[in-house]
């Protein structure tokens, strides 16, 4: 009598404990990553039309590298992974755009100090 009255207690906790373990896993799949994969995709983009793979060549490769990472994790489903990596990729990718617009700034700054140095030497001739 003792058994029968325990054996569906047992049933019952087993079944919740494998429910239990089935949401955690479902859970720590995470959600679909789409801004996150977008805004990485954007922001390579951007990197690149900035002139990063000249200025910035190793921060626009990490970048590309954590995205195909990304979207590996993303077939994987592993999403909470897929979205760390694309977050990731955005922060070089970000870096990559950032050091490649400097540096043109900086080429800039520097031609427009030339053209005034030339300007300076031409006036002083003059006088």
């Amino acid at each position: 009598m003792n058994f029968a009255s325990n054996h569906p207690r047992r049933w019952l906790t087993a079944l919740a404990v494998v429910s239990v373990l089935t949401l955690s896993a479902c859970a720590s799949k995470g959600q679909l990553p789409v801004g996150e994969m977008a805004a990485a995709r954007a922001a390579i983009t951007q990197a690149e039309s900035a002139g990063a793979a000249q200025s910035s060549p190793v921060e626009l490769l990490a970048a590309r590298d954590k995205l195909v990472r990304a979207e590996a994790a993303l077939r994987e489903e592993r999403f909470t992974a897929a979205a760390r990596l694309a977050e990731k990729a955005t922060a070089d990718a970000e870096l990559a755009e950032r050091k490649a617009r400097a540096s043109k700034a900086q080429e800039a700054a520097s031609e427009l100090q030339r053209a005034n140095d030339t300007l300076d030497a031409e006036i002083r001739k003059a006088k």
